[in-house]
């Protein structure tokens, strides 16, 4: 199997798991709907496919680890509900189609990613997962910080604070280590921890995912600026539009692609000690030369 083949196997794998959740028709139907709406709307699952292989790495079963990749997922879909929010950034399409609030409405837009961000722990600690004991109750509170006031959501705070006003290098790093690095982390020691991986293993892995998020936002920029709105399903130059200091603002287009290339090597130098590490490379490539 290549690796693109085994990619390919993870998505399907969560998709048809994530086509689980929220099928149940109560009186508050629309709720589920709107859930579903942006659950479902595709996307990548590099959260849920980094979760499935660092267990698969560390000599892990995918099988349990699959309820832990579905719960990421589901932060990371109500953090882009949140995200397009006109109080926020104020989007009109995510993922090609239009956003949540704009078709269920801002308070149920609102409403469906605190459904989402609570629904991810009663999935992690359901009783299904008893059997994992305390792998489960690790890998949660891995996802809590992640997810919380001193990681994603401070990342958030903190790129609000910064449009409009010219930021150094260091400072938009600290904010991308935590809107977007903090769940790629999670996803990896997640993983890593239902695995039963060693502290070694687990900040090498952390390591790995703290580059590849770093070398992810970097591509982000790039294709704000140079990307195809067609591939990516959302509007282009909102960077400039919102006066955000950004990796090409910072170092111009050549030199964000340099540093893409140097980050994406320190990600994969992290994983220098193990044997099974080939996928998570591979990975490492394909999203520093992605196209949406």
């Amino acid at each position: 199997m290549t690796y693109l083949e085994q990619l390919k196997q993870d998505q399907a794998l969560v998709e048809e798991h994530l086509q689980t959740y929220f099928t149940g028709a109560p009186a508050y139907q629309s709720l589920y709907e709107s859930m579903r709406y942006s659950l479902l709307a595709g996307g990548k699952r590099i959260r849920p496919v980094l979760v499935l292989e660092s267990c698969r790495m560390c000599g892990g079963d995918l099988v349990e680890a699959l309820p832990f990749a579905c719960a990421i997922e589901m932060v990371h879909t109500y953090s882009l509900i949140h995200d397009d929010l006109p109080c926020m950034d104020d989007d009109d399409y995510r993922r090609g189609r239009l956003t949540n609030h704009k078709v269920y409405g801002e308070a149920e837009a609102v409403l469906a990613g605190d459904g989402l961000l609570t629904a991810a722990f009663g999935v992690m600690l359901s009783p299904e997962r008893q059997a994992l004991g305390l792998r489960a109750m690790t890998a949660a509170g891995i996802l809590a910080r992640a997810a919380g006031e001193d990681g994603m959501v401070a990342g958030q705070i903190l790129d609000l604070a910064g449009e409009g006003r010219a930021l150094s290098l260091e400072e938009v790093e600290a904010i991308d280590v935590r809107k977007t690095g903090a769940l790629l982390m999670a996803a990896c020691e997640m993983g890593c921890v239902l695995a039963g991986g060693s502290e070694q293993q687990r900040e090498a892995v952390r390591t790995y995912a703290r580059y590849l998020g770093l070398a992810f936002q970097m591509r982000d920029d790039l294709l704000d600026v140079v990307g195809d709105r067609g591939k990516l399903g959302k509007d282009t130059g909102m960077d400039a539009v919102r006066e955000k200091s950004t990796y090409v603002s910072l170092l111009g287009l050549e030199g964000c692609g340099l540093e893409i290339q140097k980050t994406t090597e320190a990600a994969k130098e992290a994983l220098a000690g193990f044997a099974e590490n080939g996928f998570l490379l591979w990975l490492a490539d394909e999203l520093a030369r992605r196209e949406n």
